[in-house]
């Protein structure tokens, strides 16, 4: 038997609220040594097997923790931890466009976890609203003792000692059931918190897909923009006349005799062909370039 198993064993147990709950009389333990579960005698409720993370013991009692609080912090402590490292991804994303290939492979690992933690959250809460629910039941029980006992002393049933014992150990018990419905309300409260938290980083995950995509598509995205302005001059009839316009000079022509092609050419240098051009030398150049 370990020194664990022998410093737990025979010591009372309560609830993190004080109520007492039975008394340790035995442990199971894994190949390892460690304890798993914890044997508590809860009287005429019998034998409670408790795993052992849900106890904390010290020098001459057992706490015993709920599970439903257990819970609720770890899903806290992850949820929370997960959405600081989206934040913090974002804003590196911001400062430098270089990881954007590698904060979306974080990124998707964290919408993961996540949706995961979604799934769990679900269950929490149902465990949340089931156990308000009992503590609820209590409270009606609890005040029904009262308005009783209160009943009794009226008609002489029961001394007023009596009376003031009743009170006293059933005001006990209201606030040990009041203190766990607020830290309930607490928890669930953060849980909401948390929950707006992430619609609030939906708009910034959206950003980072967007600017995620790979440069090639922003080229090109780009270049259509460029190409955008030229359509409405295409479409216009003014300048389309103007560019078109030789083209209707030379077809007509064509039909004729070749000679008033050349005899064009000459006649506006201003603007030459690209035969023109590669046959022309400097003064032709600095020529055209005076009758501009």
């Amino acid at each position: 038997m370990s020194n664990d198993e022998t410093e737990i064993i025979g010591k009372k147990v309560k609830d993190m609220y004080g109520t007492h709950i039975g008394k340790v009389v035995g442990t199971i333990t894994d190949i390892d040594g460690s304890i798993q579960t914890v044997g508590i005698d809860c009287g005429s409720e019998g034998l409670r097997q408790i795993p052992f993370d849900q106890l904390v013991v010290q020098n001459d009692v057992v706490i015993f923790i709920p599970k439903w609080r257990l819970d609720s912090q770890r899903l806290l402590r992850e949820k929370g931890l997960t959405l600081r490292r989206l934040k913090a991804l974002i804003d590196l994303v911001s400062e430098n466009d270089d990881m954007k290939e590698s904060a979306e492979m974080l990124h998707e690992k964290y919408k993961s976890k996540l949706l995961s933690l979604d799934e769990t959250e679900k269950e929490i809460k149902a465990l949340l609203d089931s156990r308000t629910t009992e503590l609820d039941e209590q409270m009606k029980s609890v005040k029904m003792l009262i308005f009783d006992a209160k009943i009794q002393y009226k008609s002489n049933e029961i001394s007023e000692t009596m009376f003031e014992s009743v009170k006293t150990q059933t005001t006990d018990l209201v606030e040990h059931i009041t203190h766990e419905k607020a830290e309930i309300s607490n928890v669930q409260r953060r849980l909401d918190d948390l929950s707006m938290d992430v619609q609030t980083t939906e708009a910034p995950r959206q950003q980072l897909q967007d600017e995620a995509v790979s440069y090639l598509g922003n080229q090109d995205e780009s270049e259509i923009q460029a190409k955008l302005p030229e359509v409405p001059i295409q479409e216009s009839s003014e300048p389309s006349q103007d560019p078109i316009a030789p083209i209707p000079q030379t077809s007509e022509p064509a039909s004729q005799p070749v000679a008033p092609v050349p005899e064009t050419m000459p006649v506006n240098p201003s603007i030459p062909s690209e035969d023109s051009e590669k046959k022309s030398n400097e003064s032709d150049w600095l020529s055209r370039m005076e009758a501009q």
